[in-house]
């Protein structure tokens, strides 16, 4: 009996999935903390594996005045191109290896990169990062490995995919998959970015990051009144941004996902000593915005309330300063045709159908869907952030959803350069 392209792909997988384990596990024992965002050590082992594996790989290390303005203090960028056949489209895939710090509460190793089994769900690895999103350094790349292996056997693909593997998601990724699209280092025709197993993801919220810092004048403890009290007035600013929450809840998205825009504030700092009168408190503000809204006139509306809550406090100056503006990814037309292609091929290798949402987060995707390029998230993980404790402690990844992804996504990209 004649043998299909995906089952093609999903023998080669089984075949090479011990060693697709052994390299994710070598990702996640080399810490890529972001902050402080020293990441040149991961990126010089992604790259040895990868080349081990037989591919080139293209390395463009950020300079250090572009890092360091990212609030980070390396970065590289990697970028693998395989070509096939000839005309058809170019795909890039985008993982980041940067993560976030472990913190605390751990019971295994965060670079262990240890294997335990999970009840029901079989092996799982255990370290920071190896769902978000180191996973899909190994999704990827063994996805690449699997379409050469199948154009080898004789099948005709035409196009050709592209790893960009990066190291600034938590910073932004305007250093990452931003600078690789504004260089004009790719010229890819759609993008997928790292993402879960059980879902294809089209949509998520924007974000805007606003410091205000709000003046007033030092005095002493015991004569309060000869002193303007800086955060007196912050306090009263940051009740109005507070009250300000309930109205937002009203917003309704209509993405499946995504609920309603939010505001938070997540750090404050201020003050010389107990007893002087505060001249200076600075407070930094989260304010999610969902795909319905306009990320301009969200950051107007914030302005204007930070604006005139500082205007009824006499003695006071404030800045306002725009520390991070994430868009939010929006469905571009063509990009239906990733998520049907990863919902046909999840299906057979899942079991189950793959839905298509939105989510709250942001993610690198925008950089790509704001140059135009049709985006959509896919990758390796469980159905939600919190079942693989991402950003938590004993963060892990179910190694048979790493291995269906890896199917999923290559029979998917097989699918899309035109397999016959």
């Amino acid at each position: 009996m004649t043998q299909t392209n995906s089952e093609f792909i999903s023998v080669f997988v089984d075949r090479r999935f011990a060693e697709e384990c052994g390299f994710l596990a070598e990702l996640v024992k080399v810490p890529s903390d972001n902050p402080p965002g020293d990441c040149i050590a991961h990126a010089r082992r992604a790259q040895q594996l990868i080349e081990a594996l037989g591919l080139d790989v293209e390395a463009h290390p950020i300079a250090g005045e572009l890092v360091r303005a990212n609030g980070m203090i390396s970065a590289t960028n990697l970028i693998v191109r395989q070509s096939f056949g000839s005309g058809g489209p170019t795909i890039a895939l985008n993982a980041h290896g940067d993560v976030v710090p472990p913190g605390a509460g751990w019971t295994h190793d965060p670079y262990g990169a240890e294997v335990a089994t999970v009840s029901e769900h079989g092996p799982a690895m255990f370290g920071r990062g190896v769902a978000v999103s180191k996973s899909d350094f190994a999704t990827y790349t063994f996805s690449l490995l699997a379409l050469r292996e199948l154009v080898a056997s004789g099948v005709k693909l035409n196009g050709a995919i592209e790893l960009h593997l990066t190291y600034d998601e938590e910073a932004g990724g305007e250093i990452g998959p931003g600078w690789i699209v504004r260089q004009g280092l790719t010229k890819a025709d759609y993008a997928l970015s790292a993402g879960f197993s059980y879902a294809v993801t089209t949509a998520h919220n924007g974000c805007l990051h606003l410091e205000v810092i709000v003046h007033g004048k030092q005095g002493h403890a015991a004569m309060p009144e000869r002193g303007v009290d800086a955060l007196a007035a912050a306090t009263q600013i940051l009740t109005a941004i507070y009250v300000s929450r309930e109205a937002l809840k009203s917003r309704l998205s209509k993405t499946p996902g995504i609920t309603h825009p939010t505001l938070n504030v997540g750090l404050i700092e201020g003050g010389i000593n107990t007893n002087v009168v505060p001249d200076r408190v600075s407070f930094r503000v989260d304010r999610r915005m969902i795909p319905e809204e306009s990320p301009a006139t969200a950051e107007a509306e914030l302005r204007a309330l930070i604006e005139a809550a500082a205007a009824k406090i006499p003695g006071i100056t404030i800045e306002i300063r725009r520390i991070m503006l994430s868009l939010p990814l929006v469905k571009l037309p063509g990009a239906e045709r990733l998520t049907e292609a990863l919902q046909k091929r999840g299906k057979q290798f899942f079991g189950v159908d793959i839905i298509e949402h939105g989510v709250p987060l942001y993610t690198d995707a925008r950089h790509y869907t704001a140059a135009g390029i049709p985006t959509v998230l896919y990758g390796a993980g469980p159905r939600t952030l919190a079942e693989a404790n991402g950003h938590g402690a004993d963060e892990n990844l179910r190694l048979e959803d790493l291995r269906r992804a890896t199917k999923t996504v290559a029979a998917a990209m097989a699918d899309l350069l035109g397999a016959g």
